[in-house]
């Protein structure tokens, strides 16, 4: 993992751009209907577990936020794991559980298909619910579920609806793991002001990690360091400079802009941000901080519902 010839990370490229945190995606195709998809995302855990075994004085596993800061203090990557897509529990809170004891610490709620219980950004056929509707009963059992369990609700590849459904139930922050500007990029996949004035205006704690992709940041093939500086910008205007995190998305995007090509570019970024007037304070918070707090957010509701039992309630 030394030099990897074509990836976006590898252990040179991580330590050059003085990386201390990543999530690693679980991530199943969610078109892949009739794969099993709990083993394969079983699999994808097992991976990431076995690359941080291999690398233990470049990684750490990081369960919590203290897990986290631990890590830091030893000068080791903090690896946490996410789930990319709803697909992945198989309509089961018991997965949802198990997933969470094996270490999953966030899950988006669909990838670029629905799911039976949530509406996803991208996928061109309507949902098997309402169209509008963002999440049935179900999918709010799963919210209710992942508040309790102190997993992070992850909002990106969701619909607007599904986005705002969320913020209406939601006990716990919430996190967009990988998006940037609607107002900027104005494809469902990227959020609205309109939910990131929520966050500020009802006092809902939340943070945008901001997606690196082209197709995301320019709507095209061609974008630039400069071009993501922006999405940043815009949404701390409208949400605040403390809603704002990285979520470049690396090696999950065939293109990338020009000065941001891999992860050992993260200092240029922050040099741009520096020049456009960002304090040590609001580049603490956009290099983890943000993240951090709502994070120990979610810790904080998880201990609050600590006496209260689980969701049997099964889909079918």
């Amino acid at each position: 993992m030394k030099n990897i010839k074509g990836s976006h990370t590898d252990l040179t490229k991580i330590k050059k751009g003085h990386l201390t945190g990543q999530f690693w995606s679980v991530f199943t195709e969610c078109e892949a209907q009739d794969d099993n998809q709990v083993l394969m995302a079983l699999e994808s855990i097992d991976a990431v577990k076995r690359m941080v075994q291999l690398h233990p004085k470049t990684f750490q596993l990081a369960m919590d936020t203290k897990d986290f800061k631990k890590a830091y203090r030893h000068g080791r990557v903090a690896s946490m794991m996410g789930m990319e897509g709803g697909q992945m529990i198989g309509n089961s809170l018991a997965a949802l559980r198990n997933f969470y004891d094996l270490g999953i610490r966030y899950m988006t709620l669909t990838h670029n298909c629905h799911t039976p219980w949530a509406e996803s950004c991208c996928d061109p056929a309507d949902p098997p619910f309402e169209k509008g509707l963002g999440l049935t009963a179900f999918g709010e059992k799963v919210i209710a579920e992942m508040n309790r369990l102190g997993m992070m609700v992850d909002i990106s590849h969701v619909s607007h609806a599904t986005m705002n459904a969320v913020l209406n139930v939601t006990q716990a922050p919430v996190l967009f793991s990988h998006s940037s500007s609607h107002a900027l990029c104005a494809i469902e996949r990227n959020v609205p002001d309109t939910v990131l004035q929520r966050l500020k205006d009802e006092n809902i704690d939340g943070v945008i990690m901001v997606n690196f992709y082209n197709r995301f940041v320019r709507c095209g093939a061609e974008a630039t360091l400069q071009d993501v500086a922006d999405h940043i910008e815009h949404i701390a205007s409208v949400a605040g400079r403390d809603k704002v995190g990285l979520g470049a998305d690396y090696n999950g995007i065939e293109i990338t802009p020009v000065g941001l090509e891999d992860v050992s570019k993260y200092p240029d970024l922050f040099a741009e941000m520096v020049r456009r007037g960002w304090s040590d304070e609001d580049l603490i918070g956009l290099a983890g901080q943000n993240l951090l707090r709502v994070w120990k957010g979610v810790e904080v509701v998880r201990d609050q519902l600590a006496g209260n039992t689980n969701i049997q309630s099964p889909i079918r």
